[in-house]
């Protein structure tokens, strides 16, 4: 039997989103989705007031569109800066509360109150003001999530200056094409980082990157390793945060730019989305008061990195509600696959964001139930790539007993936050993602803009909402080109999305992942659900590949659970399995096991580098892969299969 969430009368009747509703004076999820679209300016109006985010200046309109829904502005004529929202609020009335805790992989513990946090941030900003760091210059974040990136991010922001967050990651010219895009005036990194045991370096990395960096004045250093150095045109970390205290931040109005996030594509350079100080951080602030249910007292944690948008959206947003946020430097399955879970039980982690990928993994090493105590946490949410059934219900049914409900939420680095999101208040279906998230006037089209419905078509939006990208950074071109060309006068996303005869919603993949079989379109999760059923599978990724006979023919590549079994009889096994659940024209032309497959830091999987293996092709982007070499392992175990 499928499983649904039922929302219990503790989320009911106290959860934040069901305070919004009572205020909208509706009953349901649905109506709630409903009266966010039908005026967007009231919307996010009462949510400002809900969630008391505080504006120096107050606006006087909320939403102006008299250019076009492209080009919005948003909370017109008000100042705000996301300190006062996110530190000096709860320094004042909360000051001994834990704003962040930090794990290492080692196990060490580091603890920052509100108020330590807030006067590290008016050191850092003052030292970064005191070396020519001016309102409206980029500075990058090149640092593991240690509390220093948190310290960093608001630091920044309190001057005036432009966030620029970078994957830690990041290869030299990775690295360099994004200082150079942005015109980065400053850096702040660290000398290193320990993955699985080991060090990463990373103060190296930046050093070859800004050899053809020359608009870099000021580069910080945190001595997070225990052993760094730090050369003559640099700056300790530990002398930025000696300076007086600077506890004024810079007045910077709604729409002064606040982050620049890089987006990495197939083709061409990086793209940075623009957001602004009152826009990603109402947007932010909305997703994890309504979504994942943070107030005071409650813990946020998500395994993720400071260049993906969860970063910033975990910081910001868990801030902007109060919350302490759980900061994990590491892998989550060293040294074993029980760290997630005691990281959870040790620290009484509220909200814990996973990804598919990763509870697969956990799955994968024999269907144990963790023995940790996991009774802290609320929501579980997840983002970034599409469920398959076994794993989700896993998760679950069989870990958290069906008493937590999964917000399976979508949107992207452009959106600032989510498109699609279930609510603690409603039922949930597995693996769905609920429906619109509030305030996004989101629907589903065929090539010709008409709404589908039962059918697989792409995901737009028709009206603008606060974290919109202001647009692709120094290249209005490409942002209109990017998301308005398709259908005039509609957003549209790049990811194909289904909405079924029930009225759920799910996302099936990006459209240039999406396969068109004998005149059919078929999305890479569908057939992976399918091949996940099978006890032999941890993961998959299926293709599709020029075929002269069906337009393109599916290829399935498939990694093992520790049992090993006979290759090809688990190759006719699972052709035969998606012939019989999908049907015959779907049945994989080739099913190829492999040791990995590349997967971002994040841990999405990257089917256009495996695409472009079998294909002998450029991978495009790989500077966010976590294991890079992946590809061609691909490339050398397939040649000669075409």
């Amino acid at each position: 039997m499928t499983y649904t969430w039922h929302p219990t009368p503790d989320y009911l009747e106290n959860s934040n989103v069901a305070r919004l509703m009572r205020t909208l004076g509706v009953t349901t999820a649905d109506e709630l989705r409903a009266r966010s679209v039908a005026d967007i300016g009231a919307f996010w109006d009462v949510v400002v007031r809900d969630l008391g985010i505080t504006f120096r200046e107050p606006y006087s309109e909320v939403v102006d569109v008299s250019r076009g829904i492209a080009d919005p502005e948003w909370f017109v004529g008000g100042s705000l800066n996301v300190f006062d929202v996110c530190l000096a609020r709860w320094a004042d009335e909360t000051p001994d509360a834990a704003a962040v805790v930090h794990e290492s992989e080692g196990g060490d513990v580091r603890v920052l109150t509100f108020a330590e946090l807030a006067d590290q941030v008016a050191r850092a900003g003052a030292g970064l003001r005191a070396r020519g760091i001016v309102k409206g210059d980029a500075v990058a974040i090149y640092l593991p999530m240690t509390p220093e990136a948190v310290v960093a991010t608001y630091a920044i922001a309190s001057i005036g200056a432009m966030v620029v967050p970078l994957f830690s990651g990041f290869a030299p010219t990775a690295i360099a094409s994004r200082l150079r895009d942005a015109g980065a005036k400053a850096v702040i990194t660290a000398d290193g980082t320990i993955r699985r045991g080991k060090a990463v370096a990373m103060q190296p990395q930046l050093e070859e990157a800004l050899i053809s960096c020359p608009g870099v004045d000021v580069v910080v250093v945190v001595d997070n390793l225990g052993d760094g150095k730090v050369g003559e045109a640099e700056v300790a970390w530990s002398e930025l945060l000696a300076t007086e205290p600077d506890l004024e931040a810079e007045p910077t109005s709604a729409s002064d730019v606040l982050l620049l996030a890089y987006t990495s594509g197939t083709t061409g350079r990086p793209k940075g989305a623009v957001h602004t100080h009152a826009g990603f951080l109402t947007k932010v602030a909305s997703e994890v008061a309504y979504g994942f249910d943070l107030r005071p007292g409650r813990t946020f944690c998500w395994i993720t990195d400071m260049g993906w948008i969860m970063g910033p959206l975990s910081i910001i947003g868990t801030h902007a509600c109060g919350g302490t946020l759980l900061l994990y430097e590491g892998s989550p399955d060293v040294p074993d696959v029980d760290r997630l879970w005691r990281l959870v039980e040790r620290h009484s982690v509220s909200m814990l964001g996973v990804s598919p990928t990763l509870i697969r993994t956990l799955r994968a090493v024999g269907n144990e139930l963790p023995a940790a105590d996991l009774s802290s946490i609320r929501i579980l949410g997840s983002t970034g790539e599409p469920w398959d059934p076994e794993s989700y219900e896993w998760l679950a049914r069989e870990v958290f007993d069906g008493r937590v409900p999964i917000i399976n939420f979508s949107g992207g680095t452009e959106v600032g936050g989510s498109f699609l999101c279930p609510y603690p208040v409603e039922e949930i279906r597995s693996c769905s993602l609920g429906g619109p998230a509030l305030g996004m006037d989101v629907d589903v089209v065929d090539d010709e803009a008409h709404p589908l419905r039962g059918s697989v078509g792409e995901l737009v939006c028709r009206q603008p909402w606060p974290a919109m990208t202001r647009g692709v950074w120094r290249d209005d071109a490409r942002y209109r080109e990017a998301y308005w060309s398709t259908f005039p006068g509609l957003w549209r996303h790049g990811d194909y999305a289904l909405v079924d005869e029930q009225g759920g919603w799910f996302i099936l993949g990006r459209s240039d992942d999406v396969m068109n079989v004998a005149g059919k379109r078929v999305a890479p999760a569908e057939i992976e659900s399918v091949l996940a059923v099978d006890p032999a599978v941890a993961e998959s990724a299926v293709i599709g590949v020029p075929d002269p006979a069906k337009g393109e023919a599916l290829w399935a590549f498939w990694v093992g659970r520790p049992d090993r079994e006979d290759d090809d009889t688990v190759g006719q096994r699972l052709r035969s399995l998606v012939a019989t659940e999908i049907g015959k024209p779907f049945a994989p032309s080739h099913v190829v096991r492999v040791e990995q497959l590349p997967k971002t830091r994040s841990a999405k999987i990257l089917r256009r580098a495996v695409r472009a293996a079998v294909l002998g092709t450029d991978p495009g982007d790989l500077s966010g892969a976590e294991n890079p070499g992946a590809v061609e392992e691909i490339r050398a175990q397939v040649r000669g299969l075409r």
